[in-house]
């Protein structure tokens, strides 16, 4: 795994835990999904077992419900202490990571298994792609090739909408992404109606910075409540990244309406330079300037190893 987070990890925030520690934390937890049900919430070329779910995201789910439960618990309390119901808003978990990392997967799951255990009337999932600037703006503005960076989201239009899920707003709107056409979809959006959990999911949600100001800056991360980080050495990141290429130049690729229909003929050798091109100059760069930086900044990570394996979680101390 990452060198930097093993020297630090003695003197980080984090209590760190084998995959056989972390996965005695399920208390006995029933496994509700099925193989069936687990495969329709897994990414392309991402690979998670029905062991996977029971060994680290039973436990997460379970850690998640107490936090939720303990934000619930402060909820009532505060409405006592103010002498009325205080406004009552959705709690918000994000999740950070690489491209081909398998963060999308992890979202579903956790929404799932949120979903199950009843945690929560409502658990919704809203990916930061659907913020990306339209590939016109990106074209007008010769930022085509950055992105996924930070300068490639609508970061206004974001925050806004962050601001107005922790304002409790009803029937919010957010945009949709095409990962077939490469672009936002003009005639479409989804409602978000105050879910009591909402997870939050993309490269760069928990990153902070920017150009000094004297005015107050705000963050996407500034509205989560809990955060997670999927994590894995980036040599593994580009691999995955290049085996994903590869499927898709033999499925949605062909696609008519894909954008990368061009790369549908490609050989396999021809394919794998171009994949090994596109992580060199794009998302290798974003990765160690953008993603990677925010690893610490997260209350949980979950670390991966080859085969995309969960191998270890580190759980900020409170």
């Amino acid at each position: 795994m990452h060198a930097p987070l093993t020297d630090e990890r003695r003197l980080a925030p984090y209590t760190s835990f084998s995959r056989a520690e972390w996965a005695r934390l399920r208390n006995g937890s029933r496994l509700p999904l099925s193989e069936a049900q687990l495969q329709t919430m897994v990414s392309l070329n991402d690979s998670v077992s029905l062991e996977d779910v029971a060994d680290i995201y039973l436990p997460l789910a379970r850690l998640i419900q107490l936090y939720y439960e303990s934000a619930q618990q402060l909820y009532r309390e505060t409405s006592v202490f103010l002498g009325s119901p205080a406004e009552k808003v959705p709690y918000v978990i994000g999740i950070a990571g690489s491209v081909a990392v398998g963060k999308s997967s992890t979202a579903r799951i956790i929404q799932a298994l949120l979903a199950s255990r009843s945690v929560a009337r409502s658990v919704d999932l809203v990916t930061t792609d659907g913020f990306l600037y339209p590939n016109r703006v990106l074209l007008e503005r010769r930022i085509m090739h950055r992105k996924g960076f930070p300068e490639s989201y609508d970061r206004r239009e974001l925050i806004q909408f962050m601001a107005d899920v922790k304002s409790g707003h009803p029937r919010l709107a957010a945009p949709i992404y095409s990962h077939l056409v490469y672009d936002i979809i003009d005639d479409q959006v989804q409602i978000v109606d105050r879910p009591d959990i909402l997870i939050v999911e993309g490269l760069n949600v928990l990153q902070r910075g920017g150009q000094p100001s004297r005015r107050p800056q705000v963050f996407v991360s500034d509205f989560f409540d809990f955060s997670i980080y999927v994590d894995a050495d980036e040599t593994l990141l580009q691999q995955w990244y290049v085996e994903r290429f590869l499927r898709l130049r033999e499925t949605a690729f062909r696609d008519p309406n894909s954008y990368f229909r061009r790369y549908s003929g490609l050989s396999t050798d021809n394919a794998i330079s171009v994949a090994q091109r596109i992580w060199r100059e794009i998302n290798g760069v974003n990765l160690r300037q953008n993603i990677e930086p925010t690893r610490e900044r997260a209350d949980l990570i979950l670390e991966k190893g080859p085969r995309h394996t969960l191998e270890m979680v580190s759980l900020r101390k409170l």
